[in-house]
């Protein structure tokens, strides 16, 4: 698994500059080629396999192939696979009404991408300010969190504080207040009579899986409601079991305005979001306002319905909750051993790496070598995210292989 050749290398080499050669540079991969992947393993080009602890950014909650998903997917690809909406399909209404009722909401707005599901929210949030709530023409305004990851669209990164996502790419789209992440006072006193919207990660994904002080969803929900402001869960990755409770947001018992889907909604298959939010809400978009050639595709439809009814069952959310117990007890063990700090929430983990080790891209770099896939962010830290199916004795084994890579 873990051994390498100079005909190895050279094959490998030879694949990653193809790559190069022909797509745009606008990410920085891990020198690692997969092929094959099959629950939580993945095979690369030269037959070695590697435990996955990315799930893609959480896209493959069930992992690799999940025989339910690939069952539903080629039963649809052999009847219908795109209409576009210009004409209704008979697999969008099962997936809105099921994925509706998971969330305790009344409509759907299907997208593809987890941007896409972003830039929705914010239009849907803007009218609901404009034809409900009042607020004068073209001065709504969101709260946004500093250290937020939304996507990388113009209008996104405009509200980011990340250099490098935000830098070069101006002019930005106004109408963003920014506010520090966990501090529910500062969020109240960013709105005004223009507030529409606060729009926040309930944990912070890209920033190295930030949790935020306890209460402070609970706050959030209770200042939104006071001062009528849409309450906007980005819960693309953090959300449809990954934490250990279907959405982030249940674990302080707290149900926001819209929710914001994505990633494993697709089952790892296909690109899947959607907003999901009350008929009050979604109700303000009119015909021709907003969409999406493949939004609410059958194909995506019927996968996605295939997603939701694997979650009503509990099954994962509880595994989830169990193995990241097991897990934060193991990455806690790490601690004064080349790891400064860990933070989990379920089989979420961001792992900060002490400097005198390296840098997270080093450490990730050298888990390649120990057969282990996980994915560095903001210099320091190490994300890991494996897929719900994943065995304690695999995480153990992953552990096991940090802890051998940080003692150099």
């Amino acid at each position: 698994m873990t051994s390498t050749s100079p005909d190895v290398d050279t094959a490998m080499a030879r694949v990653i500059a193809d790559e190069n050669e022909h797509v745009a540079h606008n990410y920085h991969p891990l020198p690692v080629v997969i092929s094959r992947g099959e629950g939580v393993w993945v095979t690369d080009v030269e037959g070695r396999r590697y435990l996955d602890l990315l799930s893609a950014y959480s896209a493959l909650n069930f992992g690799h192939g999940h025989p339910a998903l690939l069952a539903a997917a080629q039963e649809q690809l052999n009847r219908l696979t795109l209409t576009s909406r210009a004409y209704h399909n008979d697999r969008l209404g099962p997936f809105a009404a099921a994925l509706a009722e998971l969330c305790g909401k009344d409509l759907v707005l299907p997208m593809n991408t987890g941007a896409e599901a972003v830039e929705t929210g914010i239009k849907v949030a803007r009218a609901w300010g404009y034809r409900v709530k009042g607020i004068e023409p073209d001065a709504a305004t969101v709260v946004v969190a500093h250290g937020n990851f939304h996507g990388r669209t113009t209008t996104i990164v405009g509200f980011s504080d990340d250099p490098q996502a935000r830098d070069g790419f101006g002019p930005f789209t106004p109408g963003f207040v920014g506010v520090p992440y966990g501090d529910a006072a500062a969020i109240e006193a960013a709105i005004t009579p223009s507030t529409a919207a606060v729009l926040i990660e309930p944990i912070q994904g890209e920033a190295g899986v930030v949790l935020p002080p306890e209460g402070y969803l609970r706050a959030v929900r209770d200042i939104c409601t006071k001062h009528d402001v849409l309450f906007i869960a980005d819960e693309i990755q953090s959300g449809l079991g990954r934490v250990g409770e279907t959405f982030a947001c249940d674990r302080e018992g707290v149900v926001p305005d819209v929710y914001l889907l994505g990633k494993a909604l697709g089952g790892g298959i296909l690109p899947l979001s959607a907003v999901v939010a009350d008929r009050e809400i979604l109700g303000v978009i009119r015909p021709g306002e907003h969409g999406s050639t493949f939004g609410g595709n059958p194909l995506a439809a019927a996968v996605g319905l295939r997603v939701v009814e694997m979650l009503q069952t509990g099954e994962f959310q509880t595994r989830a909750k169990a193995l990241g117990e097991h897990l934060e007890a193991r990455l806690q063990s790490l601690v004064g051993e080349g790891v400064t700090a860990v933070r989990v929430a379920g089989l979420w983990a961001g792992i900060d790496i002490d400097p005198a080790v390296g840098t997270g891209r080093e450490v990730a770099e050298r888990l390649i070598a120990r057969g282990v896939l996980a994915k560095d962010t903001h210099g320091q830290t190490i994300r890991i995210a494996p897929p719900l199916v994943v065995r304690a004795t695999e995480l153990d084994w992953a552990v096991e292989q940090l802890r051998f890579v940080l003692a150099g």
